[in-house]
């Protein structure tokens, strides 16, 4: 671990970094706030497994009320859960989360961290999670956070036992135990020393809880009072933290803001025990650092500071930041310094971006970029230099009060630029559960500052700065107004299929669309198509030029070269040759309203699922639920797919006022209900009693997995079961077949225990546990060591229709392009055809 970096340093001067695509001032209760927090040394880490696993009232809380640095610590992205948004899994779902929270962090002010660990899905215990997470790099991630973070108290959101509800979420109390002991340490990750120096925090505390019908509160543990008001804020810090929750969508995590005090719970874990407040035994001011100057100082800073002009400030603290300038501990050095000098420049009003009209760019193409800059101090900013990337620009230009200055300029973007995509997802992953990351000391981080920059030396009075500002693109939203996000590196060529997935029969030939795109504008001719599979060549074809910025491209795989691959799954690699260069990436663009756009590049590959799949239905009415692909898979197979509404159920008014077409439910072989659908589609209640008429006349209804909670309807099926938590999560689990003669284990499909291998991530989740005599269970199964699951799939007649609940993860074995659930859910949709 950590591999040797350069690092330059420039002396006399401090580099402002931020990862936002502009340099804006903060309002003056925000720098307010920023000047207690520079008063005090105390910072907090708080540790978890997940993103929205963070106690946000408290986060609030110590930020705001006790104004000490706070960081959350969350060992995963969240690659694992599920998504209320949309269709995305895995690392795409996994970067949705992390900024989901580097925007909770925005509003409750806190600092993102996380490791290399991968959300690998749900685990019973410890055990299991650190058969996919390897414990020690894990540990080793975390140390090196609180080396780099360097906090006085760690708090644990979890136990390490099975209170904690999750092995993920025990494994982060373990791991958060043993990094306190050997954070210290010189001995224990030695390489880590080359870049930071060993810290030993204060304690390690655990933030018990009342969860359902657990708690872990104790009238003996420590505890303080949150949730109070805050005029500056204009809400309560258990209102703030409502807000800040809120922002994980994906997970459907909309909290309520709740006004008024409440109190949080601490338990001891380790180190020194905390007997009044958090933060007995701490340092807590300059005073006791012994630096009664610089506490002085800022007590008459805040003292005076005027809220209408927080430009009166910059004189005291010019004079503060040479105080600071002269710190001879490094570490605190650099914290304070960096929170001065964002102090200042929020006083000063100053603004700075630099932004191009283009969302994306090519290395070494020439772009027009525009320098935005303004002050509004009367105490003069300076611009004296502008690197642009490579090249410095002399100024020495004084920035008037209110006036906005824009300096044009033609910039060539680095012939070897890197694209833009997350660190983590640059490379393949270490092994299912352990990203890869390019340089270790990126390790922690949210995400990388971005490479491309231009660098202005500024001077404020007597002090000089440097601000790093990020290359980015600028539009006017007709709804949004503006958008600034940034600069995305793209290939000069992208290759992408046309389908998410193929499906192919045994003696069939494949056809495949493959569109080929040019972000350059450089002209590509005489290239060359290369379609592989396992490194192999499958086929090609010459393209002798590619006219416009995207063309589409046919070819058909004979059915004589499939034939000799002995698979059902087959990943088929796509790459593109023009002019000497190889081009083989596709782009994955995320792109939801409150997150900025989201890219990532993988492999041009496509899915192709072979193998003999009888589907019987033609026609399938859907539910939506949490955005699923199962909608997207039926189509691919040849299903026409009709996303159900109110006038499906109640039919148009027609010109009499009267209802026309009242019930168009019949024309339907099957109808599915997405993933939670009783948790997110709120007309669901009024529309089962129709769905129940349409099972009753000969319909067949098939509902995937819901939750226990937040349900719309408080009885699923026509006769009741009932749904908890019990789940498998081992993919490969063993399936007993309870009745192999079932139909839907034999029509059209013959199902065996093959259509249960190469399943991904789990069996499935939420299996009901009780259920009427009138159900019938198809399969049994259970993860090691536990007892026997038949909820998996149940099934009823009810009149002369079917209806089946099946919380199996079709959800996830679908666009994983696993042949045997696509044989196993035709089947289910097939059942009233038998």
């Amino acid at each position: 671990m950590f591999k040797k970096v350069s690092t330059v340093f420039i002396l006399g001067f401090y580099t402002v970094f931020c990862s936002a695509q502009q340099v804006r001032p903060s309002k003056s209760s925000e720098i307010y706030r920023e000047l207690k927090t520079l008063k005090h040394i105390p910072k907090v880490l708080y540790l978890a497994a997940h993103p929205d696993d963070e106690n946000t009232g408290l986060l609030s809380w110590l930020i705001n009320d006790q104004n000490v640095e706070t960081g959350y610590l969350s060992l995963t992205r969240g690659d694992g859960g599920q998504n209320l948004l949309g269709t995305e899994q895995g690392a795409a779902l996994g970067l949705i989360r992390t900024h989901e929270l580097l925007e909770a962090r925005k509003l409750d002010g806190a600092q993102q961290f996380f490791t290399r660990a991968i959300d690998f899905g749900f685990s019973k215990n410890t055990t299991d999670t650190f058969k996919q997470w390897d414990e020690n790099s894990i540990i080793a991630d975390v140390v090196w956070v609180i080396r780099t973070f360097r906090p006085d108290v760690i708090i644990c959101r979890f136990p390490p036992t099975a209170a904690a509800g999750h092995g993920q979420h025990a494994a982060s109390a373990v791991v958060a135990e043993k990094a306190f002991k050997l954070a210290g340490e010189k001995s224990a990750f030695p390489n880590q020393l080359k870049y930071v120096n060993a810290w030993q925090p204060k304690r390690v505390l655990w933030n018990t809880f009342r969860f359902g019908g657990v708690n872990t509160t104790a009238e003996n543990q420590l505890k303080v009072t949150v949730g109070q008001y805050d005029a500056q804020l204009g809400m309560g810090y258990g209102e703030l933290a409502g807000l800040s929750r809120s922002l994980h969508k994906s997970q459907g995590a909309g909290t309520q803001s709740v006004a008024g005090i409440r109190t949080e719970y601490f338990a001891h874990v380790t180190g020194e025990p905390a007997k009044a407040t958090l933060f007995d035994g701490v340092v807590k001011t300059w005073t006791e650092k012994g630096n009664t100057d610089i506490d002085q100082s800022l007590d008459q800073i805040i003292s005076a500071f005027n809220f209408n002009e927080p430009d009166l400030s910059l004189p005291a603290l010019l004079a503060l930041r040479k105080k600071v300038m002269a710190l001879k501990k490094a570490d605190l050095k650099k914290d304070k310094l960096k929170s001065l000098d964002n102090i200042i420049l929020s006083c000063a009003g100053f603004m700075g971006e630099v932004v191009t009209n283009q969302a994306e760019a090519v290395a070494g193409d020439h772009y027009n970029f525009r320098l935005n800059l303004i002050s509004r101090a009367a105490n003069p900013v300076v611009l004296d230099n502008v690197k642009w990337l490579s090249q410095s620009e002399s100024f020495s230009r004084k920035l008037s009060k209110d006036s906005l200055i824009t300096i044009q300029h033609d910039l060539q973007i680095p012939a070897d630029a890197a694209l833009t995509e997350p660190y983590w997802l640059a490379k393949s992953p270490t092994n299912a559960a352990t990203f890869s990351v390019p340089n270790d000391t990126l390790i922690g981080l949210p995400e990388a500052e971005s490479p491309l920059n231009v660098l202005l030396s500024l001077r404020i009075g007597s002090e000089n700065f440097q601000v790093k500002l990020p290359l980015s693109f600028k539009k006017l939203d007709p709804v949004r107004g503006d958008v600034v996000e940034a600069l995305r590196i793209v290939p000069a060529l992208e290759l992408k299929f046309t389908q998410p997935l193929y499906l192919v029969k045994e003696n069939e030939d494949l056809h495949l669309s493959l569109n080929v795109k040019v972000n350059s504008n450089r002209p590509y001719n005489n290239g060359h198509l290369n379609l592989t599979y396992n490194g192999e060549r499958l086929g090609g074809t010459n393209i002798s030029s590619l006219n416009g910025k995207e063309t589409t491209i046919e070819y058909v795989i004979p059915k004589t070269k499939l034939a000799a691959i002995h698979s059902s799954r087959l990943p088929l690699e796509a790459n593109f040759v023009a002019d000497g260069v190889t081009y083989n990436k596709k782009q994955v663009l995320i792109q939801y309203p409150h997150l900025p756009s989201l890219q990532y590049f993988a492999p041009a590959t496509v899915t192709v699922m072979k193998g003999d799949i009888q589907a019987k239905v033609k026609k399938v009415g859907y539910i939506e639920g949490a955005g699923d692909f199962i909608p997207e898979f039926l189509r691919i197979a040849g299903v026409q797919v009709d996303v159900l509404k109110d006038e499906d159920f109640y039919g148009k008014l027609d010109e009499s006022g009267g209802n026309g077409n009242q019930n168009k439910l019949s024309q339907y072989d099957a109808i599915v209900l997405g993933v939670r659908a009783n948790n997110t589609e709120k007309k669901l209640g009024r529309w089962m009693p129709f769905l129940w008429s349409y099972v009753k006349a000969g319909g067949n209804l098939v509902m995937q997995y819901n939750t226990n909670q937040d349900t719309t309807v408080d009885q699923l099926g026509m006769y009741n079961f009932s749904i908890t938590n019990k789940r498998v999560t081992e993919e490969n689990a063993a399936v007993t077949f309870l009745n192999p003669n079932h139909k839907l284990l034999n029509f059209p499909n013959k199902i065996t225990a093959d259509d249960f291998k190469g399943w991904v991530q789990e069996r499935g989740a939420y299996f009901p546990a009780q259920w009427d005599a009138a159900y019938e269970p198809l399969f049994e199964m259970h993860d090691t060591e536990e007892e026997p699951l038949q909820g998996s799939t149940l099934y009823a007649k009810y009149g002369k229709g079917n209806f089946i609940y099946t919380p199996l993860a079709f959800f996830r074995q679908l666009p994983a392009g696993n042949v045997g659930a696509a044989r196993l859910f035709f089947n289910f949709l097939s059942a009233q055809k038998n």
